[in-house]
């Protein structure tokens, strides 16, 4: 009876919530990550007659048109990373230890051009450098000839601009937090500023500056929107990827395969060297004597201002481009003179299913990554065992995974029964709650370190069940942090291109896959109409967020 008794309580034990939350959560990422991964990886090795085969592999390695995608890829990311790490420090520096004008101005700024669409950039810079754009137009008058937004620098122009808020926020939070006692050593010691800076200021922010600009890179490296608009023939691997599996001569799912692998491979390489580099050169500080903020002159606050302010609006251009455009009037694909709202008048007649979509995919997205974020990130700090290990692991594997990669991962393996899910509404949510939670997880846990474990504790001894505790005292506490990841999750999914290019049908096409096709067929007025009304969500976001965390917590 007491041997009964025992193997109960272990069986009630066994099945507690945080065991049932642990292994469903396990059971749901393989079906819906490791499953789809290797399903991608089979095909790669597969030849059309079932066997196994490195045909694909081989063809890459050894035929210049696809070979030469990996370099292009490597070089407009790298190029774009080490322009986003010149124009980012230097500004979060500037930001970080002076007292300038409009600094709030010119944060919102930054971060607004981080969380634009990334093909919105390429779009407005056709509209300005294009052949027929508004900047050649003007130069073209007094007889100077821009260079084209179109291939290579184009590319990493776009790149730079979208993703050096990446190196800024996270260099000006490291800037920030500097124990200024560190600083003052080298300056008793006779040292200059720039050598101090170079020798004591650089070196402490490096794990933090690595982290910003592998950031950078890897979301350069995934970016299919601005490639595919502004490339012309300039491919890249994401873009060739797309061209393989959406190929109207008929796809080649193998080879889309293989390329898919290569990128994950590349993107895996880059973040493991960044883990090395910051294991080498990691700095405990106190951060008791965070740095004095200086005053300086009025000429100098000015000039100082200036620069940072063209900065931020050189980032920012491109939405303003499409919120003004949205307005112009058009006759087919041309612009004409005077503004109306015929193109708003369109979207909303044409597309206003898209438009639906969005916001119902992205909602029910992030409902599920806000619940299960909460829930996994708790998990992997406070419930600490090999499984939660495996669990953080799985969680964090969709950065290192482009959209386009994950999507056709998903296409590959529901594209059959007994789960088909290809076509429908389901496999975009899936698609969004995968790619965007750890953005939610990693906020959270963040947070969750600093909570005291006796608080738990005392709640628990108080006779209050775990979960309960969790639900009315844990998970209030964890409110900023689920908040902070959670809008960026928001933003990230109603902008999302990548995967859902692959994705989607007529039924469940979204306002980036429709900007896209726009574009493409030169329908400019209401692809500028559509990526206004992202703008405009965008902001009002941010705003909402403000607000509700009173400015405390910081998106990134």
């Amino acid at each position: 009876m007491n041997g009964e008794s025992t193997s109960r309580k272990k069986i009630i034990r066994y099945f507690d919530f945080w065991n049932i939350i642990k292994y469903t959560s396990l059971l749901l990422l393989a079906l819906f990550l490791v499953y789809p991964f290797f399903s991608i990886i089979f095909r790669s090795f597969s030849n059309n007659a079932g066997g196994v085969t490195f045909q694909y592999y081989k063809t890459f390695f050894t035929k210049a048109y696809y070979f030469r995608t990996l370099w292009n890829s490597l070089a407009t990311s790298g190029l774009a990373t080490v322009f986003a790490v010149v124009i980012g420090v230097p500004l979060a520096y500037i930001t970080s230890r002076f007292h300038i004008y409009g600094k709030k101005v010119i944060n919102m700024l930054i971060i607004m051009s981080l969380m634009s669409p990334p093909f919105i950039g390429a779009y407005s810079w056709i509209m300005l450098l294009g052949r027929n754009g508004v900047i050649t137009n003007l130069f073209a008058k007094i007889g100077i000839t821009t260079p084209p937004i179109y291939g290579f620098g184009g590319i990493v122009l776009v790149f730079t601009l979208k993703f050096f808020p990446y190196v800024y926020l996270y260099v000006s939070g490291a800037m920030s937090s500097i124990d200024r006692s560190l600083e003052e050593a080298a300056e008793n010691l006779g040292s200059s500023k720039l050598r101090r800076i170079l020798t004591v200021t650089m070196p402490v922010i490096m794990p933090t500056l690595a982290t910003g600009a592998v950031m950078a890179f890897m979301s350069s490296l995934a970016d299919f929107g601005t490639p595919m608009l502004i490339g012309e023939g300039y491919k890249v691997l994401p873009v060739l990827v797309y061209e393989e599996y959406m190929s109207e001569m008929g796809g080649n799912a193998n080879m889309a395969g293989a390329l898919s692998v290569i990128i994950i491979l590349c993107s895996t390489a880059v973040l493991l060297i960044q883990k090395y580099v910051v294991s080498r050169k990691n700095y405990i500080m106190t951060a008791m004597r965070p740095p004095i903020i200086q005053e300086v002159s009025r000429a100098k606050k000015f000039l100082l201002t200036a620069v940072c302010m063209l900065v931020a609006f050189i980032a920012f251009l491109p939405q303003i481009v499409v919120v003004i455009t949205s307005f112009v009037k058009t006759n087919g694909p041309i612009f004409v003179q005077g503004f109306s709202l015929e193109s708003y008048e369109k979207i909303f007649y044409k597309l206003s299913t898209n438009i639906t979509n969005t916001f119902t995919f992205s909602v029910i997205a992030i409902v599920i990554i806000v619940i299960f974020g909460m829930l996994l990130s708790y998990l992997v700090v406070k419930k600490k065992s090999k499984i939660s290990g495996a669990l953080d692991l799985l969680l964090m594997f969709p950065y290192v995974i482009p959209g386009a990669v994950l999507g056709i991962s998903m296409l590959v393996a529901f594209n059959q029964p007994p789960l088909m899910l290809s076509g429908t509404a389901t496999i975009m949510i899936i698609a969004y709650v995968v790619r965007k939670m750890p953005y939610t997880i990693r906020s959270s846990s963040a947070l969750l370190y600093q909570i005291e474990p006796s608080i738990e504790e005392a709640s628990i001894n108080l006779g209050v069940s775990p979960m309960r505790t969790f639900f009315k005292i844990t998970a209030r506490m964890m409110a900023p942090g689920v908040l902070s990841g959670a809008i960026l999750s928001w933003i990230t999914t109603i902008n999302e291109l990548s995967s859902s290019i692959m994705l989607y049908s007529g039924k469940t096409a979204t306002i980036s896959v429709a900007i896209y096709t726009e574009v493409v067929r030169s329908s400019f007025g209401t692809a500028a109409a559509l990526a206004s009304i992202l703008t405009i969500a965008t902001i009002l976001s941010l705003l909402v967020f403000n607000w509700v965390s009173k400015g405390r917590v910081s998106v990134i």
